[in-house]
Order: structure tokens, then C-alpha cells, then sequence
């Protein structure tokens, strides 16, 4: 009897399987993505499928030799190229400690906006700080004006209540 009770229940090795089953396909799904994306992107340049890229003007020769083939003829057209290949060592270099320059002063220049921010920020707190530090000490002032005030008020009272019992006066708040 105790076994039939069982077949109603999922057993945790037959969960682990499932959830190993999902992930190799979740897995093989991720490795084969690259490749269909590839082949949807052959058939979006494809000639004839309406493509908005005009064609490359260069035209070089898929000859493989090595692992990084790049033809001596390809790109000759560009003048943009040409004039970055006609740069010597020493134009390049100038080119880059320009550059280096450049982001130097953009980056000193943001570093002395921060500066000034944070003083200015400082100075902020530093004057609500003095305004808080004379509000305390005004605030002790009259506190100890109060108590000596109070300790005089209540001589005074103990004196009149003093003279009034010798006249005859009974606190009937005592009883």
C-alpha cells in the first residue's frame, strides 16, 4: 500500500533530470544562435534582397595567406586612409600627445568645476554650522537665565509662604 502512495509523487531525481534536460537545450540554443544569425544576415545582403548598404568599393581578393589576410590593394581608393598612411611616426605622435593634452585640460577643467563645487558646498555648511552653534549658545543663555530666575522665584515663594504661616495660613494641600 505504502508504494502506490508513492507513484502520485514526482521524485527529485526525475526534477534534477528535467532541469538538466532544459539547460542543454537552453545551452545548445546559445551556441547555435551565432550561426543562424550569420545565415539571416547573409540572406539581408544577399544582391537582390533590397538592401540600403551601398556595395563596399573595395576589391580584394579572398586569397588566404595567413591568419589575417589583408591585401596590399584594398583601401587604396580612400583618401582618408591615404592621408592617415602618409603620416610619419613623429606627425602621429604629435597627433597623440594632442590628443593627450586635450583630455588632460577637459578632465582639469571638470576636477576644478568638482573643486569649487565642494567649497562652495563647505562654505554652506560652515556658515549653517556657526548659525547652529550661536543658536545653541543663545538658547544656553536663556536657559540659565531661566533657572536662576526660577531658583529667585522660589526663595520668593518659600519667603511669602514662610510669612504667611506665622500669620496664620494652614496649606490645606498638605493634609
Amino acid at each position: 500500500m505504502a508504494h502506490s502512495a508513492d507513484k502520485g509523487r514526482v521524485s527529485s531525481r526525475s526534477v534534477l533530470r528535467a532541469i538538466l534536460f532544459l539547460f542543454g537545450v537552453c545551452l545548445v540554443g546559445y551556441s547555435i544562435r551565432p550561426l543562424w544569425y550569420l545565415r539571416l544576415k547573409e540572406k539581408a545582403t544577399a544582391p537582390g534582397s533590397g538592401s540600403s548598404c551601398p556595395q563596399c568599393q573595395c576589391h580584394c581578393s579572398s586569397s588566404s595567406n595567413g591568419l589575417f589576410p589583408l591585401p596590399s590593394d584594398c583601401g587604396k581608393d580612400d583618401p582618408e586612409l591615404n592621408e592617415e598612411l602618409r603620416k610619419d611616426i613623429i606627425t602621429l605622435t604629435l597627433e597623440e600627445l594632442e590628443l593627450h593634452k586635450s583630455v588632460a585640460n577637459e578632465t582639469l577643467e571638470h576636477t576644478k568645476v568638482l573643486v569649487s563645487d565642494a567649497r562652495r558646498a563647505s562654505s554652506h555648511y560652515q556658515k549653517e554650522a556657526e548659525k547652529c552653534n550661536a543658536g545653541v549658545e543663545i538658547c544656553e543663555e536663556a536657559r540659565e537665565r531661566a533657572e536662576s530666575q526660577l531658583i529667585v522665584e522660589r526663595n520668593l515663594s518659600t519667603l511669602w509662604e514662610e510669612r504667611s504661616r506665622k500669620l496664620g495660613w494652614k496649606d490645606s494641600r498638605r493634609l
